[in-house]
């Protein structure tokens, strides 16, 4: 049972660090889930199995780009809560050129441009979680620990999304584009399972 006066003592900034993870629970896992169910019917639709409308590849892609964007918000809260005490003016900056980056990828039409688009919303999210005050477990990949932090799994999510998402105009039209974006997005589902363990461990640890 919560003690009373325990949820007195959380502040303000603990606050901050929960809006990250209700930000996943609450809206990016349900939408990944419609997107993939939208992306069985459009897969359904090509092969002729399922004579749906002809919306529904655009909704998933739709919903992919929901998906992205929706991340890419949650990583920005979650790198807030470690840096706003600290570096507040380059997160807002960085946080900034990361989600116009993202925008110019949606609105790109060439697929070099929204390649370099893509690459320079993770690069952005890359310079502002090398900063000393976010917590990483390890930065060398050959550890262990590398492969149990939340950020790493995160940022690697966050790339493979972008891509995906950048790639988008060629899926519906190269099979290579097709076998690389279903290949990608297994990892993705592996990740954002990962992704909710370490999340609640993290958590868990904090108040330990």
């Amino acid at each position: 049972m919560a003690d009373p006066q325990a949820l007195q003592a959380v502040t303000s900034h603990d606050w901050l660090g929960l809006i990250h993870p209700v930000l996943m629970i609450l809206f990016v896992y349900p939408v990944v889930g419609a997107t993939i169910r939208l992306g069985i019917l459009a897969r359904e639709k090509r092969l002729k199995i399922n004579p749906i409308a002809d919306t529904v590849p655009v909704e998933h892609a739709q919903h992919g780009a929901w998906v992205t964007g929706g991340v890419l918000v949650a990583v920005l809260i979650g790198l807030s809560h470690s840096l706003w005490t600290t570096h507040p003016l380059g997160l807002l900056l960085t946080g900034s050129a990361v989600l116009f980056s993202f925008g110019r990828l949606l609105s790109s039409r060439m697929i070099w441009q929204r390649l370099l688009w893509a690459a320079a919303s993770a690069g952005g999210l890359l310079l502002l979680g090398l900063q000393p005050a976010v917590e990483r477990l390890s930065d060398v990949p050959w550890s262990p620990l590398f492969w149990q932090s939340h950020f790493w799994m995160g940022l690697l999510l966050t790339a493979l999304l972008l891509s995906s998402t950048a790639l988008q105009p060629l899926i519906g039209h190269s099979v290579q584009a097709r076998r690389l974006h279903i290949s990608s997005n297994l990892i993705v589902a592996l990740l954002l399972a990962m992704q909710a363990i370490s999340g609640t461990r993290n958590l868990l640890l904090s108040r330990l």
